[in-house]
């Protein structure tokens, strides 16, 4: 009994942190979209708005679960989720230009449209970390949405402040990522009868983003630093 409810409260505490790991630009995408409003009609908005991004969010959530079941998706769904780890790692982060609202509903259908526009990562992270359980999307996705919308500017202050809880993700999603790839139908009797080829595969997945990503930021980093000034590396 406490082998089941562990093998459910694990993968769900894992799509609630992918989660608020993934949506710091979606946060900032709800306060642009409803900036120019006030007072209760922001509220509203923001309540609105992120309910039907959550909405949106369950449906194409269960769709991409539905669709993974479909052969080599699950090895391209893993492929992806290896890119977007890297690229959060590594800050390339290019968010779609958000107008603000000058009205209720003109508001609502810019945070709906924008974070269907950004939310391809959640969907596929959420997708594999739930191993085809739609009870796990459904709750994970209920429970992490509005922490991100009333606590998203401490979550984000609390990245920039700690990086290493980035890393953390980046890592969740390559250990994700990896599982995904191994569990494809084709690929899945061979690492089977293999399971050290299955860990190191893991090992080599989670190290190469975690090293390519630092790396990138180690690059930018020095980029910025003016070439004609004194380095104080």
């Amino acid at each position: 009994m406490n082998t089941s409810v562990l093998d459910f409260i694990l993968p769900l505490l894992n799509i609630i942190f992918l989660d608020l790991i993934l949506a710091g630009d979606n946060a900032i995408v709800i306060g642009l979209a409803a900036r120019n409003l006030q007072g209760r009609t922001q509220k509203k908005a923001i309540l609105l708005g992120t309910g039907g991004a959550v909405v949106l969010r369950i449906i194409a959530t269960i769709l991409v679960v539905w669709l993974l079941k479909i052969p080599w998706l699950l090895l391209f769904g893993g492929l992806l989720l290896i890119l977007i780890a890297y690229k959060l790692l590594a800050g390339d982060n290019g968010g779609p230009d958000v107008q603000a609202g000058g009205t209720l509903w003109s508001a609502v259908r810019t945070i709906i449209i924008a974070d269907a526009a950004m939310g391809l990562d959640n969907v596929i992270a959420i997708a594999g970390a739930a191993n085809h359980n739609i009870v796990l999307v459904v709750l994970g996705l209920l429970i992490s949405v509005p922490i991100v919308v009333w606590g998203s500017t401490l979550f984000i202050k609390l990245m920039g402040r700690y990086p290493w809880i980035i890393y953390i993700g980046s890592a969740v999603l390559g250990l994700t990522a990896s599982s995904m790839i191994t569990e494809e139908k084709r690929i899945a009797p061979f690492v089977e009868e293999h399971p050290l080829l299955r860990i190191l595969f893991i090992l080599l997945v989670i190290g190469g983003i975690l090293a390519s990503g630092h790396w990138k930021r180690v690059l930018d980093h020095r980029k910025a630093v003016p070439s004609g000034g004194a380095s104080d590396d």
